[in-house]
């Protein structure tokens, strides 16, 4: 971890990157009218506490820092896949490596954070971060209390429908 910045410093500048907020934005329009989950600070968060309750059960050795970066980072590629169905782990690896490069991350931190937006939905586990990712990701969606559970377009077995993380 770079030295020079507290603890979640880089985070909360990850928040308030204009390229971020541009992104961001983009996301929380182009899902006003969505009926199915949407892609907001709440689920970023969720999947970051997830990811970092399983890090210490398993008592792997990831800094915060980094498991709160990827996770806020992970669907930043939103907006491009709505616009011009880039999927969005591949934008969102391009936007998040803009952001993390102007906020002096490390080239270890960044291929760590930008191979774990990358891989996050495939389950494919390139790194142990990647492997957090996914399992929080699928893990933060409460589908027992959707209203548009029935027209969701994830399978059965993938959606969450009792309380667990």
């Amino acid at each position: 971890m770079n030295n020079n910045f507290s603890d979640m410093d880089r985070v909360n500048r990850i928040w308030r990157h204009p390229v971020y907020q541009e992104h961001y934005k983009k996301i929380q329009e182009l899902e006003s009218e969505r009926i199915f989950c949407r892609h907001t600070p709440e689920h970023f968060l969720d999947v970051a506490r997830l990811m970092y309750i399983y890090a210490l059960e398993e008592h792997l050795e990831l800094p915060k820092e980094l498991i709160y970066a990827a996770a806020l980072l992970h669907d930043i590629g939103r907006a491009q896949q709505y616009q011009y169905n880039i999927p969005h782990d591949i934008a969102g690896v391009e936007i998040a490596r803009e952001i993390l490069t102007d906020l002096h991350f490390t080239e270890q931190e960044k291929e760590l954070i930008l191979s774990s937006i990358g891989h996050h939905r495939k389950g494919d586990s390139c790194s142990t971060l990647a492997a957090l990712l996914y399992k929080a990701d699928k893990q933060s969606r409460n589908c027992f209390l959707c209203s548009a559970a029935s027209e969701c377009y994830w399978s059965d077995d993938k959606k969450n429908m009792k309380i667990e993380y």
